[in-house]
C-alpha cells in the first residue's frame, strides 16, 4: 500500500520523511520512550535513519506495518509516532510513542481513535490489539480513554530489548465504534446469567 494521510480535528497522521530524522533522533533520547517501547537503547542517529529509510517504507510496501508521524493539522512540530502492525487473520496491533512535552493533552487518544477507525473501515480489521508492559500507566490510560476492553495480563507476552516481559492486553472491535465487522461475531454467553 502507498502511504496515506489521515486527519482529525487537531492532528495530521502522515508518512515520515527524511527531514524528520533529527527530530526522531531527539525525541527518542527520552528515557521513558526507550524504557517502555522497543526502540533501541541507546538510540543513535543510525537507528533513526534505519527507522525512516527501512522500517517505515518496508512496512508500507509489505503491508505488514503502517507507521505514521503525528503533527498538528495546522502545522507545527512532530508530536508522536503511531503504527499498526499486522498480526494475521484480520488482527492488527497498535503501538505508539509521544513526545514528552505533548503527553497528557489527549493527542494520542485522538490519534489512536482515528487509526482504529481506519483499521476497521479500510483494512478489514476484526480485532485491534493493544499491549504494553505492566507498569506503563501512560499507555494504559490512552488505551482506556479510546475504549479498549482490558482483557488481562499476559505472562511473558512481550519481548523488549531481549527480555520477555509481562504485559497488559486490551482489544477494540469494530462494534465498539458502532461499525460492522467483516466477519460475524458470536460473543461468549454470560455464564452467570445461566445460573
Amino acid at each position: 500500500m502507498e502511504p496515506i494521510t489521515l486527519t482529525t480535528e487537531r492532528l495530521r497522521l502522515r508518512n515520515f520523511v527524511l527531514e524528520d530524522l533529527d527530530t526522531v533522533y531527539e525525541i527518542c533520547q527520552d528515557l521513558d520512550i526507550r524504557r517502555w517501547t522497543v526502540v533501541p537503547d541507546p538510540y543513535t542517529r543510525q537507528d533513526a535513519d534505519f527507522f525512516l529509510n527501512r522500517l517505515v517504507p518496508d512496512g508500507w510496501r509489505d503491508d505488514s506495518d503502517y507507521t505514521f508521524a503525528v503533527e498538528p493539522v495546522s502545522g507545527g512540530p512532530l508530536l508522536a509516532a503511531v503504527s499498526l502492525t499486522s498480526r494475521g487473520s484480520g488482527v492488527w496491533e497498535v503501538g505508539f510513542w509521544t513526545r514528552r512535552e505533548h503527553r497528557g493533552l489527549g493527542y494520542m487518544a485522538e490519534t489512536v481513535r482515528a487509526l482504529a477507525h481506519w483499521a476497521f473501515t479500510g483494512l478489514g480489521c476484526t480485532r485491534l490489539l493493544w499491549r504494553t508492559e505492566v507498569g506503563n500507566t501512560g499507555s494504559r490510560a490512552v488505551a482506556e480513554r479510546v475504549g479498549f476492553a482490558m482483557e488481562g495480563l499476559q505472562r511473558a507476552g512481550l519481548v523488549n530489548k531481549g527480555t520477555l516481559r509481562d504485559c497488559w492486553v486490551g482489544a477494540l472491535l469494530p462494534s465498539d465504534f458502532g461499525l460492522p465487522s467483516p466477519l460475524p461475531y458470536l460473543p461468549a454467553r454470560d455464564q452467570s446469567a445461566q445460573a
